[in-house]
């Protein structure tokens, strides 16, 4: 062979060699522009993915308004009306005081069987008188207020009339659940503790819940310790009692 075709073989060689390494480059750069826009982007989709799958419930940040409170209030209050015309019998499960004594016998709800009467309901008022023994003082009342639900304790006298302690109690200041709805002591209810003496009273918290077909309960409960709940098994309807002092007609004579 020639020293002219032997310049020529090399030179074609040489050209085949720069064009491949030109050609690999390119795809390291190509490869490398890809693996960036890729690690760049993936977080953005991952998060947009998260945020599709999100479920939208009670715990989400954008139910955390007055519409999804007004919602777990009615639920509520929608389960309680259910029970409307029926009595329940109930037990105390705790009736423990500041110091972690149990009440026992010296219980005021010792006394005898314990009934609630889901009696007088509308739709936004339920009446519901509470019966220990004989005594048929107390009534709770759940109303729906502006601002939520409000609770208030009425009690009476055998004869109808007011005891000096009534119409005590306050509104929801959460939204609470369906199942449960917890009323702290009010302005007024404050004033009214202060002025019979009852100085413990004043950082009442009251809740109600409630799970359908199973059970109901009424809790009082204060930041020193002290707490009370009874329990009604809702699994079983009781013998409707007389109407609660001050109720005979189904609307206590002067009820607020």
């Amino acid at each position: 062979m020639s020293n002219i075709g032997v310049r020529a073989g090399l030179g074609h060689r040489a050209l085949a060699a720069a064009t491949l390494f030109t050609q690999e480059r390119e795809m390291k750069t190509i490869f490398r522009s890809a693996r960036f826009h890729r690690a760049r982007f993936l977080p953005v989709t991952a998060a947009l993915l998260l945020c599709a799958c999100m479920p939208v419930g009670e715990d989400s940040p954008t139910t955390n308004g007055p519409v999804s409170a007004a919602a777990a209030q009615d639920a509520f209050f929608t389960r309680l009306s259910a029970l409307c015309g029926q009595a329940f019998g109930g037990e105390v499960e705790v009736d423990r005081d500041a110091q972690g004594r149990d009440a026992g016998a010296d219980s005021p709800f010792a006394s005898g069987p314990i009934i609630m009467h889901v009696r007088d309901c509308t739709e936004t008022m339920i009446r519901i008188p509470l019966h220990v023994g004989n005594n048929r003082s107390r009534t709770w009342i759940i109303t729906k207020a502006d601002t939520g639900l409000r609770l208030k304790h009425d009690h009476r006298h055998e004869d109808g009339s007011e005891d000096p302690v009534t119409q005590y109690g306050g509104d929801t200041a959460s939204m609470g659940s369906p199942a449960r709805q917890e009323f702290p002591v009010d302005t007024d209810s404050v004033a009214l503790f202060g002025q019979q003496g009852l100085a413990a009273s004043v950082r009442n918290i009251w809740a109600m819940e409630i799970e359908p077909d199973v059970r109901f309960t009424y809790e009082l409960a204060r930041p020193s310790g002290r707490l009370f709940r009874v329990a009604f098994d809702l699994g079983e309807a009781a013998e409707l009692p007389p109407p609660a002092w001050g109720y005979a007609d189904g609307a206590a004579d002067g009820a607020r």
